[in-house]
């Protein structure tokens, strides 16, 4: 059996990759559609709003499914909001987020650091997963500081599991090395085209973006390096997802 280095895997994935099988004709490959499962109604924007705005070009259906609505009692004492509030003009920003990136925003009924996984919650989460007929999947990485990162990652890879592993699942990074800890990457997409549209729209998010949004630039200017381009996303491969679609 052949052995692979991290190096060389961080080499074999800067390699060009194309989202859909070059036998799909053109209405196909715009069937393709991709859900991005984050804890919080930014998380999609954050971990990968660059490809997202890519797929979407590419004239995919994109759907941003949060777990929660925004309601944060830690961020609602800050600004002196009640939940309610806080969850309904965080959710109005993620929307407007999400349409500056050509993506549907749709968001559960989970509760802010209230997110459980358990067998009733893993059924219900792969329904309403599958609901959307995913050909690709993105979410968290698994081990994360944030509790609510870690259930998404869970409940997205169960689901993924019970679906019969149909689809290629990648996991995304937040904050990484504050939340997302021990990442490596084995893929990489180039966002340079569409960067400052992804800053557009995590700008969206204004009651939360400055406090996030200099470490998720300073992450893909480093992805960026490692990918031998300007901006850079990167994702960690279920190893056993299948080859196709590809990232863009």
């Amino acid at each position: 059996m052949e052995k692979f280095s991290r190096r060389s895997l961080l080499g074999r994935s800067s390699l060009p990759l194309v989202m859909a099988g070059a036998n799909q004709t053109p209405s196909e490959q715009r069937k393709l559609k991709v859900v991005v499962v984050g804890a919080h109604v930014d998380d999609a924007q954050s971990g990968c709003g660059g490809t997202i705005a890519r797929c979407a070009d590419l004239g995919y259906e994109v759907t941003a499914l949060s777990l929660t609505r925004g309601d944060s009692e830690s961020i609602a004492a800050t600004l002196h909001m009640a939940p309610a509030d806080l969850a309904a003009k965080r959710y109005a920003d993620a929307q407007r987020s999400c349409a500056l990136l050509h993506c549907q925003m749709v968001a559960l009924h989970y509760i802010n650091r209230g997110t459980e996984v358990t067998m009733a919650r893993y059924k219900e989460f792969a329904d309403a997963l599958m609901d959307h007929k995913p050909g690709i999947v993105f979410t968290h990485w698994p081990i994360d500081t944030h509790p609510d990162h870690r259930a998404a990652s869970l409940l997205t890879y169960d689901a993924w599991l019970r679906a019969g592993k149909k689809f290629p699942l990648y996991f995304f990074e937040v904050e990484s090395g504050q939340q997302t800890q021990d990442f490596w990457p084995t893929h990489y997409v180039d966002i340079t085209a569409v960067a400052d549209r992804k800053k557009s729209a995590c700008y969206a998010n204004t009651l939360t973006v400055d406090g996030w949004w200099p470490i998720h630039e300073q992450m893909q200017r480093s992805r960026g390096n490692e990918k031998g381009c300007k901006f850079a996303e990167a994702f960690n491969r279920h190893p056993q997802s299948p080859n196709e679609p590809a990232l863009p």
